[in-house]
């Protein structure tokens, strides 16, 4: 299964004063089994980018096609297309609206029309997998920390059992721990349910260790898309769109320009602690 966007654009107040050109003409494919990260500086066309996947803006120019079949077609169902490709937008009380947490996150699969048994095993489970536990079921949405209606709004798009998931700053507002555990959970969906994922972020640390696949987006164009390690090779370019490297590689950089000859391509802790460590061996000054 594939998403895939032809020649797509979108204009704001078209005709108006105010008109902006969002998205300029451009082409992305969505796979399945792979972690696609968008990212670019505010107002880049990130967020218009990911409404035009679930189906919520149609764009002005191009087509949208969930396995060849175009989404704005007159006798396409978009309730399929949502079940399918779901999306979490970057403020999660936006989509929370029950009295309940556990209602909340079985509206989905309810709405599909399936079975009670069925939807609470699936609201379970999705709270399951982004650390909610059994005491929250009764607790309002309302009550909840920024950061657990973050957890809340992704389990409840979870229960729908996607193909892909969308996810806009997935991880704002989470502590580092809770962090570490949804960015764990994405991997374990993309490996285990193959499930595809696209996620818009402005936390390069979290892009360099997460995305298979990087798109670079700037004043609505792509301007680079590649692998993180051919992404951030790119640290000028990125810097003068205004994004920055992932953490290690700038200390890598930094140490470089200190003399010790270190390889500036990792992408993660563990990466960079065995290039130093490598640099800074015996054998390496012999």
């Amino acid at each position: 299964m594939s998403l895939r966007l032809e020649n797509v654009s979108y204009t704001y107040e078209p005709g108006t004063p105010m008109e902006t050109e969002a998205v300029r003409p451009m082409d992305i494919i969505v796979n399945t089994g792979e972690i696609l990260a968008l990212i670019g500086a505010t107002g880049s066309g990130k967020s218009t980018l990911i409404q035009m996947m679930n189906g919520l803006n149609r764009p002005v120019t191009g087509k949208v096609f969930l396995d060849d079949q175009d989404v704005f077609a007159e006798k396409y169902d978009r309730r399929e297309l949502r079940s399918r490709v779901g999306l979490v937008f970057q403020y999660p009380e936006y989509q929370l609206f029950e009295t309940d947490i556990l209602k909340d996150i079985s509206f989905g699969p309810k709405n599909r029309g399936l079975d009670e048994e069925t939807c609470l095993a699936r609201a379970r489970a999705a709270m399951a997998a982004v650390g909610l536990g059994p005491e929250y079921e009764t607790r309002s949405p309302f009550d909840l920390s920024g950061g657990e209606k973050r957890r809340a709004a992704i389990a409840g798009v979870l229960a729908m059992e996607p193909e892909i998931l969308v996810v806009d700053e997935p991880v704002a507002g989470l502590d580092p721990e809770g962090r570490a555990e949804l960015l764990d959970e994405f991997r374990r969906l993309k490996e285990e349910k193959g499930m595809g994922i696209v996620i818009v972020s402005h936390s390069m640390d979290d892009v360099a260790s997460l995305a298979d696949r990087i798109i670079v987006l700037s004043q609505g164009e792509i301007v680079m898309q590649g692998t993180p390690r051919e992404v951030f090779s790119r640290g000028e370019e990125l810097e003068s769109l205004g994004l920055a490297l992932p953490a290690v590689t700038r200390i890598l950089l930094r140490l470089k320009e200190k003399g010790v000859p270190v390889n500036t391509d990792a992408l993660t802790v563990e990466e960079a602690k065995a290039e130093i460590l490598r640099a800074l061996s015996p054998a390496h000054d012999q």
